[in-house]
């Protein structure tokens, strides 16, 4: 990443780095257990736009959209599509977690990447959706410091691994073969930064990072899409530890995972979903050790259940993610799978007062 360039928009970005040094700043908890609130049905992803299944307004050459066309999908779990067909349910969402203390919201952009639109046949959606996402959240942010004068809230945008990986093959039987490659990765992650940057994100966050290749290839494009603007954005990166073993999918522990990444010169590195605070908690304890930029932890709330639910109560996580900051490991902190408002709003409190972690200076580190 070149750090010579720019801010793009220098005042949010001094901002945000000077309430670094004096506290732990609080990320939002998790868009899908909110939607899942909801109970929507099928139809209810839709909206008038997409009454059929596909586009509407989607002009396609030598081809007229009709009833049996055989463009439909359902749409059901396409939760990146209700920013534009339910607007105001996002727009609601980002507001209670802004009303519960986060001081940063994250985009609803997880799948609006080209290739894990393509599952809904929407991949032509990607920046867009990326831009109404980031607008979303930044219309929320601005509503919150109009409300409270002094208050600085921040907008994430988010940029997720996409549904498939450049490391691994998903048949075993042709351990060669590849889903996907660096190049097709790398043009899906540069749609997806240009629209969350069009849309007004203050940052961007490359995150649920399970396989370090493709976070290199959101990583390239995001530094392409810098050079092309002549400006930048800070930039955060968050890997997940996806079981007992502390590696990543494809294979790195979380001291692996930073020394693959520390090139970029994030904001931040960082660790979210798979495991709840209790299980993440000696992966972070390393990041935290060896990064010297700031380290940002937002869990899902326990261990999922029997049924896919998560049962860690709003007390129990924000009591383990206090040990967090007071062991001093903590510069962002906020929750994943299973988080409501109730759990940020006592996260925020839990870390209320407490000292940010210092990040080690290089000579330390050798």
């Amino acid at each position: 990443m070149n750090t010579e360039l720019p801010w793009l928009n220098p005042a949010r970005a001094d901002a945000l780095q000077a309430q670094l040094r004096e506290r732990i700043l609080v990320i939002d908890g998790a868009m899908g257990t909110m939607i899942q609130r909801h109970g929507l049905e099928e139809a209810d992803y839709r909206g008038e736009r997409f009454v059929d299944g596909y586009d509407r307004e989607h002009d396609m050459p030598d081809h007229v959209h009709g009833a049996d066309c055989g463009c439909a999908r359902d749409q059901r779990g396409n939760n990146d599509l209700l920013s534009i067909s339910r607007p105001d349910l996002i727009l609601d969402i980002h507001t209670a977690y802004l009303a519960a203390g986060a001081d940063m919201v994250e985009s609803n952009t997880f799948n609006s990447t080209r290739t894990s639109l393509a599952d809904y046949g929407l991949q032509h959606l990607a920046r867009e959706l990326n831009a109404a996402g980031a607008r979303l959240a930044r219309a929320a942010c601005d509503a919150a410091e109009r409300e409270t004068p002094g208050r600085q809230c921040f907008v994430i945008g988010v940029i997720g691994p996409t549904s498939r990986t450049a490391s691994l093959s998903p048949d075993v039987n042709r351990p060669g073969f590849r889903a996907t490659s660096f190049d097709d990765l790398r043009l899906a992650y540069r749609e997806a930064a240009e629209g969350l940057i069009d849309g007004g994100a203050d940052v961007l966050m490359v995150e649920t990072v399970f396989d370090t290749l493709n976070a290199k290839a959101a990583l390239f494009a995001i530094a392409e899409v810098f050079e092309g603007r002549g400006a930048r954005l800070p930039v955060m990166v968050s890997g997940t530890i996806t079981d007992a073993s502390g590696r990543t999918l494809s294979g790195q522990t979380a001291e692996a995972f930073w020394y693959s990444l520390r090139h970029a010169r994030p904001l931040s590195i960082g660790l979210n979903c798979a495991l709840g605070a209790k299980e993440l908690r000696p992966h972070v304890d390393t990041l935290s050790r060896i990064a010297e930029v700031a380290v940002s932890a937002h869990p899902n709330a326990g261990l999922p259940n029997a049924f896919g639910g998560y049962d860690e109560t709003a007390e129990d996580t924000a009591g383990m993610l206090r040990e967090f900051a007071e062991s001093g490991l903590l510069n962002f902190v906020g929750g994943c799978c299973g988080t409501t408002p109730e759990h940020i709003a006592a996260i925020a409190e839990a870390v209320r007062g407490l000292p940010p972690r210092q990040p080690p200076r290089i000579a330390d580190v050798a």
